[in-house]
């Protein structure tokens, strides 16, 4: 019969390879408020529910993520932007050996990030453009109720009935959409309420 244990060291072969290293980090880690959660797989910190650092073992390095690392200082330029495009706040510090590992300074940044967390400092999603429909605007000058109800609803909920007749490509499409909506907005029904 076969060693079961073989079969399973397969599995985490990168991950062994870094095992007295990821302790190592576990146990600086330790040293702090964070709290050991799993979640993807992979050990990750909070403070207060809040996900605050993960580490992991790669092929050729092993890492700590800071999720919300734009903010960090990074005096001693050790951060580096795994996918530039994609994440707009995480940030790595790599390592390759046990070696590079300095307590004192892994500490630093750790703690900076929980007082960042305890901050807020988190990027927020980018606002979205605001829609105008011009074809709604011109129904509102003409009806005065209806200009009167659109506004009592929510930036959000305007927002969608703004969107849901400017994503139209056609200008028929766009006047239909309008008439499907204009007994909502009357009634004060949002677009989506029936879903919510």
């Amino acid at each position: 019969m076969e060693d079961p244990k073989s079969d399973k060291k397969h599995v985490w072969d990168k991950v062994n390879n870094w095992e007295e290293e990821l302790l190592f980090l576990k146990s600086i880690i330790d040293k702090t408020e964070l709290v050991e959660t799993i979640k993807w797989g992979g050990p990750i910190y909070v403070y207060n529910k809040k996900n605050v650092i993960g580490i992991g073992g790669f092929k050729n390095y092993f890492a700590i993520w800071f999720l919300n690392g734009v903010f960090l200082k990074d005096e001693k330029k050790k951060l580096i932007n795994a996918q530039e495009d994609k994440t707009k706040s995480m940030r790595q510090w790599r390592f390759t050996s046990k070696e590079e590992v300095n307590e004192t300074e892994v500490l630093e940044y750790i703690l900076e990030a929980i007082e960042n967390e305890k901050q807020g400092k988190i990027i927020k999603p980018a606002k979205k453009e605001a829609i105008v429909s011009e074809l709604l605007e011109k129904e509102m000058k003409q009806n005065s109720a209806l200009a009167e109800a659109f506004q009592k609803f929510s930036p959000y909920k305007q927002y969608e009935f703004l969107e849901y007749i400017e994503t139209a490509k056609q200008e028929k499409t766009k006047l239909s959409r309008i008439e499907k909506v204009i007994p909502m907005i009357l009634e004060n029904i949002g677009l989506n309420d029936k879903y919510r």
